[in-house]
């Protein structure tokens, strides 16, 4: 399986702008900008883009990893905060709540790590991944 995106830039790094676009075309010409990435700026940024794409794939893979294991969540949220630091993204946390019928805290928290670990892009990162795991009874 291969996905494409396509980005667009005019100008310099501050006066700039640009536009992404996905082959799904839910980003379709979608701005970005220097104030965008870091500022307040209207639009979309790299690290937002890959805090989107940790959080929906870690949270898909815990769903395979619990239904595998016999379980069926209720409801899985994640959210995913990438930090770019002095040039260089350092981190994404990922903060996790779940409702997950019959399962232990413990067996929760196993498959959980489980599932942090091996998403696909998760193992695509080469910064730090920290995983903060709150099963709601």
């Amino acid at each position: 399986m291969k996905r494409k995106a396509n980005a667009v830039w005019n100008g310099t790094i501050k006066e700039g702008n640009g536009h992404l676009t996905t082959a799904s075309t839910v980003l379709n010409q979608t701005p970005y900008s220097f104030n965008s990435r870091f500022a307040e700026g209207t639009g979309t940024n790299p690290e937002e883009l890959l805090a989107a794409a940790h959080a929906g794939c870690f949270t898909m893979k815990l769903s395979l990893d619990l239904t595998t294991a016999g379980y069926v969540p209720d409801e899985l949220k994640t959210e995913s905060t990438v930090t770019l630091l002095d040039g260089k993204i350092t981190q994404s946390l990922l903060v996790l709540e779940a409702k997950v019928p019959g399962i232990t805290e413990e067996e929760f928290q196993k498959i959980a790590k489980q599932a942090e670990e091996t998403c696909p892009v998760s193992q695509a990162f080469s910064f730090e991944i920290v995983l903060q795991a709150t099963l709601i009874q």
